[in-house]
């Protein structure tokens, strides 16, 4: 089964609020994204860290 989306469903799914607003709105918008990716890697690097740290301080104990 294809879940790709045809560019008519991607359209229709577009907030009007985002298909009206500025390109300044929209450079706004796109720097949330860009920063929200961020923390969700520094978050997935922080468990990372955080799992290894827990593995390694039992197995000194």
């Amino acid at each position: 089964m294809r879940d790709d989306l045809s560019l008519q469903q991607l359209a229709e799914g577009i907030p009007k609020s985002l298909l009206n607003a500025s390109d300044k709105d929209i450079e706004s918008f796109q720097h949330i994204i860009e920063e929200t990716i961020k923390l969700r890697e520094g978050h997935r690097n922080l468990q990372k860290l955080i799992k290894s740290f827990s593995t390694n301080g039992i197995q000194r104990s």
